[in-house]
């Protein structure tokens, strides 16, 4: 069965840290880009940052540029999505993606994790 988990969410407070992963199982990484996406309460999905199939290209959106930061592990089919100078409006649960097709923000991704809750609040 193909599937991807994602983990590592929680509650921090603002100015914190957190690290999401993304693992996938029943398919390996590396023949996929990762993309990673988020929704707020009452809010559209968005795309946050993504990822190419072999790490040499990388996005973020403007929102997280300079605070986010995506890598991944193929040897251990795992992608991370690291979150620095967290903000309260970066509450939201986070998703990670895989497609056969190229790096991007369009919720068009082939398989889906079940996403991870982040609350930043104090």
């Amino acid at each position: 069965q193909l599937q991807l988990v994602e983990s590592g969410g929680g509650l921090v407070q603002p100015g914190g840290s957190l690290r999401l992963s993304c693992a996938a199982s029943g398919f390996t990484l590396d023949a996929f880009a990762i993309g990673w996406f988020r929704q707020a309460p009452g809010k559209e999905r968005e795309g946050v940052s993504c990822i190419s199939r072999i790490g040499s290209i990388t996005n973020a959106a403007d929102s997280v540029k300079g605070r986010f930061t995506i890598t991944r592990d193929n040897a251990k089919n795992t992608v991370f999505l690291q979150m620095n100078r967290l903000k309260p409006e970066d509450t939201a649960v986070y998703y990670c993606a895989a497609t056969q097709g190229y790096c991007n923000f369009l919720p068009r991704y082939d398989y889906w994790g079940q996403g991870t809750q982040v609350t930043v609040s104090s």
